[in-house]
């Protein structure tokens, strides 16, 4: 069972693949709490100083690279551990976030839900 004091946010503008992730992770014992959109996404960060961050890419207000850069710019924000979920599939995406960016993880979508609660225990460092 994960640590019931890991707290996850997860920012996306798709409420169901909020409710989705809720629902997988939360099965799971961690803490989720979903905002819609990278301009909310980033005030809830600054707020609640999560132990990860889930991150969609492609979203309308303020892109998901964005609120990534603001995380590692930000001294208080900067050690918190970054999974990046997008629609985004190509293989140079995966290479530009995992290499370049440095972000903890890249899934996807679509996903299984093993594959999100693997990754998540990984960069958590919780046993599965």
């Amino acid at each position: 069972m994960a640590d019931r004091g890991k707290h996850i946010l997860y920012i996306e503008d798709n409420a169901e693949m909020i409710d989705l992730v809720e629902i997988i992770l939360g099965t799971k014992g961690y803490k989720v709490t979903g905002v819609l959109g990278g301009a909310e996404g980033w005030k809830s960060i600054q707020e609640l100083l999560p132990d990860l961050v889930l991150l969609d890419l492609m979203m309308p207000d303020v892109d998901g690279w964005e609120v990534y850069q603001n995380i590692r710019d930000t001294e208080t924000t900067q050690h918190i551990p970054v999974v990046v979920i997008t629609a985004k599939a190509q293989q140079i995406d995966r290479v530009l976030a995992e290499n370049v960016a440095g972000v903890q993880g890249y899934l996807p979508k679509p996903f299984k839900n093993v594959e999100l609660l693997k990754l998540v225990q990984e960069v958590l460092g919780d046993p599965a």
